[in-house]
């Protein structure tokens, strides 16, 4: 800085020099004192980075202050489940108690839904097994003068009929076969002194009637297509009749004799459970009794379909059969389940999945009223978390985070609870468990769902707090 240049005192004409240096001295300590607080303001100005400077300079819209933080130190979601588990665990004691309710409701939408299956189950097992399964078609018959009368016919391809109809599984016929006087015996001879017994029944059978009646093979083998085709005298016995005809072993190539044809004995079949009448029966392949008997017909068809087929079998079975004439053929399907059943147990189901849905309100009205209390003792901890950036959002997601792992942990925990009692029910009473996959997974993540919508209030309330309010501890 340039000082003014006094005059010397021995030049000024008026003699004031001592006048001059005292105001040169005030203005300098004047200048002196601007420019110190100039060089001050300067200090305290913020340093702007550098493309914040150059945006200014350029005229452009002036962004924040403070940078963004990287993305590492921002709140993660590892972070949200690591704060999320730490607030749930720092109360173990009243964790329990507020996941009761959720349990208590889920594990009743599991042992509802699980005990129902179950015992519908067992219930078919033991009274409809047979009866949900089995189809029987018939000629139809007509009421005339002179008596009852068949009107229809049985085709003999009857098995490749039916079997193309949708939930047919089996298809089996027979046909009575008349012998008229000829005897059926295991010796060619007539012996007076062998023990007179009533001869067993001879019966035309299609290759796929054993399977479609539930029976099994003994000893030996089914007769099949070949032998039908080819009209082998061949013949399976029944259980009973092999048993009184003497016939135990087939190894050694036995044969029984009607009249006086042979016909090799190649199976002994027992378990008929549909028709136990044919274990006192002798079976001819159907094409071996047209030639020998001239068997004019099929008298009965056993069909083993799908459960809940039987409406498709009574539609399409007559057409199938006789297409010109479908009224000719009678088709026996199972009934449908009795009313009376069907309604105790949806009374039944009804009365569960009530008291399911009050144990689960009760359980979000507890994970409510949790979470509420718990955004109240956490206050301080909120407010220092919005002073330092945390979003509106960030507060919201921690506490809907808390309820929901709340509502998940309850929801896992009365699915595991609800499987075990069905098991321990089942065994108790020697059934077979029946749960449907789907339904307990369902009823875990319903579990989530109402944590979530328990704790939306409180996470939103939370998040509306100021944040100085909170830290004084001042917030509703």
């Amino acid at each position: 800085m340039t000082l003014p240049t006094a005059t010397p005192p021995s030049t000024r004409p008026d003699g004031g020099g001592l006048a001059d240096l005292s105001a040169a001295a005030a203005e300098q300590a004047a200048a002196d004192e601007r420019a110190a607080r100039t060089g001050r303001l300067r200090g305290l100005r913020p340093r702007l980075p550098g493309t914040v400077r150059a945006r200014r300079a350029g005229g452009g819209r002036s962004p924040r202050l403070v940078p963004p933080p990287p993305a590492r130190d921002r709140f993660g979601p590892a972070d949200l489940l690591a704060e999320a588990a730490h607030g749930i665990g720092a109360r173990p004691g009243r964790l329990l108690l507020t996941i009761v309710g959720t349990v208590l409701g889920i594990g009743s939408l599991v042992v509802t839904t699980g005990l129902a299956q179950t015992a519908a189950g067992q219930i078919s097992r033991q009274f409809d097994a047979v009866a949900a399964t089995r189809v029987v078609v018939e000629p139809a018959s007509a009421r005339t003068a002179s008596g009852e009368r068949t009107i229809g016919r049985i085709p003999w391809d009857v098995e490749d009929r039916l079997g193309r109809i949708a939930g047919v599984e089996l298809v089996g016929a027979l046909g009575p076969v008349d012998t008229g006087d000829l005897e059926v015996t295991a010796q060619p001879v007539n012996d007076p002194s062998a023990q007179a017994f009533a001869p067993p029944a001879v019966v035309a059978a299609t290759p796929g009637l054993l399977r479609a009646v539930d029976g099994r093979v003994v000893t030996g083998r089914w007769f099949d297509a070949g032998h039908d085709v080819r009209a082998d005298r061949v013949v399976v016995l029944g259980a009973r009749a092999a048993q009184r005809l003497g016939v135990l072993r087939v190894d050694r190539q036995p044969a029984i004799f009607i009249g006086d044809r042979p016909y090799a004995v190649i199976g002994v079949v027992d378990g008929v459970q549909r028709r136990s009448d044919l274990l006192d029966a002798v079976f001819l392949p159907v094409g071996t009794a047209r030639a020998d008997f001239r068997v004019s017909g099929l008298d009965q068809a056993h069909v083993r379909i799908a459960v809940g087929a039987g409406p498709v079998i009574a539609e399409q079975g007559p057409s199938a059969l006789e297409p010109n004439n479908p009224e000719a053929v009678s088709v026996q399907v199972p009934p449908p389940p009795p009313p009376v059943r069907e309604n105790v147990q949806a009374d039944v189901n009804a009365i569960f999945l009530a008291l399911g849905a009050v144990a689960l309100l009760v359980g979000a009205l507890g994970i409510a009223n949790v979470t509420l209390l718990s955004v109240r003792e956490r206050l301080g901890e909120i407010g220092l978390r919005r002073a330092l950036g945390a979003r509106t959002r960030d507060i919201v997601a921690q506490f809907l985070t808390e309820s929901g792992v709340i509502g998940l942990l309850g929801g896992l925990i009365g699915a595991s609870l609800g499987v075990m009692v069905v098991v321990g029910v089942s065994v108790a009473k020697q059934w077979t468990p029946i749960l449907d996959t789907g339904a307990v997974v369902g009823a875990a993540a319903l579990g989530v769902v109402i944590g979530l919508l328990a704790g939306a209030y409180p996470a939103f309330r939370a998040a509306r707090i100021e944040p100085i309010a909170a830290l004084r501890g001042t917030a509703h």
